[in-house]
Formats: structure tokens, C-alpha cells, sequence
């Protein structure tokens, strides 16, 4: 128990003995939730697992590395009962295939690269699940992610990036919003993996040694281009492979089959047999006029990004932010570590990041996630989704001249 002021505080936070506080455990049957609940319960809270099944159980029930869907239910509803805690399982398909599987393809055959986890935790888990939770009369809502949050010193809760950097999924919680993380816990944020497995082991639980899931869970054959041409029927156009200077050099099936970066599979070297043997790589998806634009490597850097939907859950507001720029550090893709840029604000509600120096393989749709520039454990201040990179950051325009002939 810790003090704040005059209240007495459990280990969550919350002014009330462990006994006394109900928290709903999101199950997903992998280990990291399992451990959860196993550590809240053996804390003395009252604890209660629920668990989503988000898509066709029956494609994915002897797959490894699925998730909330199949064995996975099965594991959950197992370690539920060993540790002698209710557990409800919720049926989302629905829900999860028009809020994330249908938009994943609409965004993939239009040349974006999106990222289904940060929606289905945006619109599907903390949306759900945190009804259930009042519903239930919860406390809290507890999950197994590996972010850390503690109280910001003025009434409201700051999210940080784990303590285990390799395990680190603060850039799939960008968009939690300030509502979500009064009521949001999570317990494993101080925790390194080998620790939580070894706590499952000595909870003598099941999946102890369970492997982790996939990124992609809804994608049983693990090619995200059949599930593309299954719901995006027409999505694959036919066109040509443009090199940034203009020259025509090759045929496409489709943009579906690139990414922005790639470098392999692309079938050029004939095209190209007579030029200097520069490697080339997808710079450019161009939906409208079915067009994967190539390049050399130079031609991926980006240095400025223009994002939408921006989640700010910083100090004050997005719009208070200093007209030359926020110092923060940003990154684009989960596996990259932050990087030195400047936040500004946009009218309507966006936002830009001009980066120090270049980052290369940005593509529209991603997400770019914001972090306090000099906080050591990085504290989350919000993100937003890549609309737009370009090469350069924008020019300042010129000083005005005065004529001073008059």
C-alpha cells in the first residue's frame, strides 16, 4: 500500500483494500494475461477474465500464433478456472470484421500500410471491453501489454514505454485515450519477459511456454494479399513499374503485392540490364493510377510526415503546442527505436513531425507515435496516422523585404 496525500492506495492505484476492488482481466489465453490475473489474484483482488473472440475460431484453432480465437479461448478459459476466477468469453466478430479486418483491406488496396492491432485496440478492446468492465462493476481493466502508466501529478494517468525495450507495444496504444487510462492498468510494464514467463512457471500454468501471437492475427495463411482480393474484390489493378525519373520499367499485378521499402521480387533485371546496377526499391504506391513507383535507397528518406486522426493525451492540448514546434522524439514502425523530430499542429486537428534526420521507408498508413523528447522510460504524449511523406520538411517562407525607396 502506498499514501497520496491523505488516501491509502492499493498497488492499482485506487483507494480501496485489494479485497474490496473487482478488476476485469482481458484474457486472450496468451501468457503475458494469464499472468495478470494470476498476480492480481494472488494480490487478493477481486478479479474477473473476460475474453473476446474476435474472428472465425474454427480457422484458426490448431494455428500457432494466433490469438482470441480457438485453443486460444480454450487456454483462457483453462487458466481462469485454475486460478478460480470467473471468465465470460464476448462474441465480437462482427464488430472486429467491419472495425478492422474490412478497413486493414480497403487501407491495404488503396497502397497504405496499416496497422490492424492499433484499430482493434482502438475500436474493438478498449471500446468492448471497458463497457463490460462497467457493466460488471469494475475498478479497473487490466491487460497484458507491456506499457507501464502511474498517475501524472495532476488527477489524470501518463502512459510510458516498457521496461522491457525488446517487448515495448506503447506504439499500438498511441490512441488510448485520457477517459481509457483513468481506468486502464497495466501490470506487466515493469516486467521483462523472461520474468513473466518464469512467473507462469511458478503460477504452474499451462501456457507457461506458449509461444507469443502474431502481429496479424486474422490472417490464417499469413499472405495478406489473398485476404486483400477476398474482401476487395477489383483490388488488384494491373499497371506499371515507374522509375522516380519517369521511365517506365516493368509490369505489375497489382500494388496489393509491394510494400513501400521492398527491394526483392520486384522482376526489373532485364528491364534495367542496361543502366548502372543500382539496387531499387518500392519508394511510391500509387492506387489511382495502379503505379509502384521504384527508386534508389536515397529515395525512401522522409523528413517530414503529415498525419490524421491524431491522439493527444500530452499536457493541455495539441493546439497549445508552440507555433516552431514541440522537441519529441517519434517513431514509425514498432521495430525502430524513437527518433529526435518537432511536433507542430495543424488546422482541423492534425498534425506534422519533421524529423532531425531522414527516415527512410515511411508509407501512408502507418502510425507515428509521439514520446516526451528528454523522459528516460519515454512517456507517451499521443499519435497520430501517416497521411502523407515527402522528402523534405517545408521550406520557411522568406522575410518580407520593406521598400525603403519611398
Amino acid at each position: 500500500m502506498t499514501t497520496a496525500g491523505a488516501r491509502i492506495l492499493n498497488s492499482l492505484d485506487l483507494p480501496k483494500p485489494p479485497g474490496e476492488t473487482r478488476v476485469v482481466v482481458a484474457m486472450s489465453g496468451g501468457v503475458d494475461s494469464s499472468v495478470v490475473a494470476a498476480l492480481l489474484r494472488e494480490e487478493g483482488y477481486d478479479v474477473v477474465g473476460v475474453t473476446l473472440q474476435l474472428y472465425d475460431h474454427g480457422e484458426a484453432t490448431h494455428r500457432k500464433g494466433a490469438c482470441c480465437a480457438g485453443q486460444d479461448i480454450q487456454d483462457a478459459r483453462q487458466v481462469a478456472a485454475r486460478l478460480g476466477i470467473p471468465h465470460y468469453v464476448l462474441d465480437y466478430e462482427s464488430r472486429f470484421r467491419e472495425t478492422v479486418i474490412d478497413t486493414f483491406a480497403q487501407s491495404y488496396a488503396s497502397g497504405e500500410t496499416p496497422v490492424p492491432c492499433v484499430a482493434c485496440n482502438q475500436f474493438v478492446k478498449f471500446v468492448d471491453l471497458f463497457e463490460t468492465a462497467k457493466d460488471l462493476g469494475a475498478d479497473a481493466l487490466a491487460t497484458g501489454h507491456y506499457i507501464a502508466s502511474r498517475e501524472d501529478g495532476f488527477g489524470g494517468r501518463a502512459l510510458y514505454r516498457a521496461f522491457d525495450a525488446a517487448r515495448d507495444q506503447s506504439y499500438f496504444l498511441f490512441a488510448t485515450t485520457r477517459a481509457q487510462l483513468d481506468m486502464l492498468r497495466f501490470p506487466l510494464g515493469e516486467y521483462a519477459k523472461s520474468e513473466v514467463r518464469e512467473l507462469a512457471r511458478r503460477f504452474d500454468l499451462d501456457v507457461a511456454e506458449k509461444p507469443d501471437s502474431q502481429d496479424i492475427c486474422f490472417v490464417p495463411s499469413g499472405h495478406y494479399t489473398d485476404l486483400v482480393e477476398r474482401l476487395s474484390p477489383g483490388a488488384a489493378v494491373p499497371g506499371d513499374i515507374v522509375h522516380v525519373d519517369g521511365r517506365v520499367l516493368g509490369h505489375h499485378a497489382g500494388v496489393i503485392h509491394y510494400t513501400i521499402g521492398q527491394r526483392r521480387g520486384l522482376g526489373l533485371g532485364a528491364a534495367v540490364s542496361g543502366r548502372a546496377a543500382e539496387p531499387l526499391f518500392v519508394v511510391r504506391l500509387d492506387a489511382a493510377k495502379a503505379q509502384v513507383v521504384v527508386g534508389p535507397r536515397e529515395a525512401l528518406e522522409t523528413r517530414r510526415v503529415a498525419l490524421r486522426d491524431v491522439n493527444w493525451i500530452g499536457a493541455g492540448d495539441l493546439s497549445d503546442l508552440p507555433a516552431e514546434g514541440l522537441p519529441i522524439s517519434a517513431r514509425v514502425r514498432s521495430t525502430r527505436p524513437p527518433a529526435p523530430a518537432l511536433l507542430r499542429p495543424l488546422p482541423g486537428g492534425g498534425a506534422e513531425v519533421v524529423f532531425e534526420a531522414g527516415e527512410f521507408g515511411v508509407s501512408p498508413g502507418q502510425a507515428c507515435v509521439f514520446y516526451e523528447r528528454d523522459d528516460t522510460r519515454g512517456r507517451v504524449l499521443g499519435g497520430g496516422f501517416i497521411a502523407q511523406a515527402e522528402a523534405e520538411p517545408p521550406a520557411p517562407e522568406p522575410a518580407l523585404e520593406l521598400d525603403r525607396s519611398a
